[in-house]
């Protein structure tokens, strides 16, 4: 590989690592230096730098930027209607006694499909608590189980922001990377309860006093409040709030506001289902016509159209926003309450949208500068399987920086102009980049705050409980991510 197309690589990495870690700017500026620098070192004219940033980051959030908007609008619906409270305690139901770590993980693997993971364990972790108040034992086990169910899906799944974005930034097929991130995600969610029943045990006696306290004897909580932005501090924090409480109590001769779980996941499957549907209804129509993927001369059939419409992700998660407003919250609930709710999702939805497409926008850079292509016939003369280059990448990057999304939308900027030279498909990569972004959640990373301090875990006990039970989901996604790459 050339030394300067190398440099100018290494070098836009290194900016997006160094500015993230050691100054006030955020991860949407970080690409946007790393784009720069990348285009400079490459031998790019500053104009040319300039016009491939700003192509790359309109023609991603183009494919995108609506659809992780109304995601996490519907997301915030569940959160404060009490949705994803009844889906938690609907599959404990469903589960029984002694299989609550199953429950809960798969209560957070649903949940978090819609709802940012952070929160979400918020609004649940009350129930892992109950639970473990009524068995006077096993809390830890339920809570980790919990916190890396969520995991999966926040990582693999859309219409979380990351993989939505990977999916922009690469041209993967949105339904087929749902599909697929289910099935990663079932795959390794028995790992992770497995580990999590193992290693609790173990730490159950590492448990913070006051923690130990409210769980165990119903006093004060003392736990974590934060909602990803940061570090949560030290220090009693309070218990987490009725997921519902932001409803208000109900007025005179209402009613009171109870939502059952098949109602409650309305939202949340309906637009799946249409997704899901297109992209089967478009691949049986191509084989019954005996036309491959990308070939010319395709002419969908009037069924395949009216699903193309429906199905497509925007009028899909317009749909689920339209079931969640009008099909989850009271009747007494103001205008002005939904309307500020929905300013909420915009507001955390915000700074995603400027990352993807800032990550767009650097993969434009390297495409166009000739790095992409430079990395792709370096790759090609190494013998390692096409699919684990954007693994790796986004691998190291969570490891240097924390985010799992910043991680997978880096990996997928890097990996955009080397598809082709790698052999491997759009889908394929979109999956390695979000599988490899799973690794070893630890101090930089936001989320580890959250689970650590509601489990009541700090120092090696955390490390041991958390970071590596995140490990785990990331080393056992590694055959499957392989195997993906030869079938996908």
């Amino acid at each position: 590989m050339d030394l300067q197309l190398l440099a100018a690589l290494v070098a836009g990495i290194a900016v997006i690592v160094l500015v993230v870690l050691r100054t006030r700017l955020d991860a949407f500026v970080a690409l946007l230096l790393a784009a720069l620098v990348t285009g400079s070192i490459a031998g790019s004219a500053p104009g040319d730098t300039l016009d491939s940033l700003v192509t790359g980051f309109g023609n991603t959030l183009a494919s995108i930027g609506i659809v992780i908007g109304l995601g996490v609008a519907v997301g915030k619906v569940l959160e404060v209607s009490g949705g994803a409270d009844a889906l938690a305690r609907a599959f404990v139901r469903a589960l029984g006694k002694d299989r609550e770590a199953w429950a809960l993980g798969g209560t957070g693997a649903v949940v978090s499909i819609p709802v940012f993971c952070d929160s979400g364990y918020v609004i649940l972790n009350p129930l892992a608590r109950s639970i473990a108040r009524r068995q006077r034992r096993g809390y830890v086990t339920l809570a980790l189980a919990l916190g890396c169910g969520m995991t999966l899906t926040h990582h693999m799944v859309p219409p979380t922001p990351g993989p939505l974005g990977v999916a922009g930034i690469l041209g993967a097929d949105l339904g087929a990377l749902i599909l697929t991130g289910l099935v990663f995600s079932v795959l390794l969610l028995p790992l992770v309860v497995l580990y999590s029943a193992w290693v609790g045990p173990k730490l159950e006696d590492q448990v913070q006093p006051q923690v130990r306290e409210a769980v165990y004897a119903g006093a004060g909580v003392a736990a974590g409040a934060g909602t990803g932005t940061g570090a949560v501090a030290g220090g009693p924090l309070e218990e987490a709030p009725d997921p519902a409480a932001a409803l208000g109590e109900p007025p005179a001769g209402a009613a009171p506001h109870r939502l059952g779980a098949f109602r409650g996941s309305l939202p949340l499957l309906v637009p799946l289902v249409l997704i899901v549907a297109n992209t089967v209804t478009t691949a049986v129509d191509r084989d019954a016509q005996g036309v491959l993927q990308g070939d010319e001369g395709y002419e969908p059939s009037t069924l395949a159209q009216v699903f193309s419409f429906v199905g497509h992700p925007v009028v899909a998660l317009i749909v689920g926003l339209v079931i969640a407003v009008y099909g989850l919250l009271p009747r007494w609930t103001s205008r002005r309450q939904v309307t500020g709710w929905l300013s909420d999702a915009a507001a955390s939805a915000g700074l995603v949208i400027l990352i993807t497409g800032a990550g767009g926008g650097f993969g434009q850079v390297l495409r166009d500068s000739g790095v992409g292509q430079a990395l792709a016939d370096a790759v090609a003369s190494l013998a390692l399987p096409g699919v684990l280059v954007p693994f790796l990448v986004a691998t190291l990057v969570r490891l240097a920086q924390g985010s799992g999304t910043v991680a997978m939308i880096t990996a997928a900027s890097v990996t955009a102009p080397l598809v082709g030279g790698l052999g491997v498909s759009a889908l394929a990569a979109a999956v390695a980049c979000c599988a490899g972004s799973m690794v070893f959640s630890y101090f930089n990373d936001s989320y580890f705050w959250v689970v650590t301090r509601f489990t009541g875990l700090e120092g090696t006990a955390a490390l041991k409980g958390w970071s590596a039970l995140t490990t785990v989901a990331w080393a056992g996604s590694i055959p499957l991510v392989l195997l993906a790459g030869a079938l996908l």
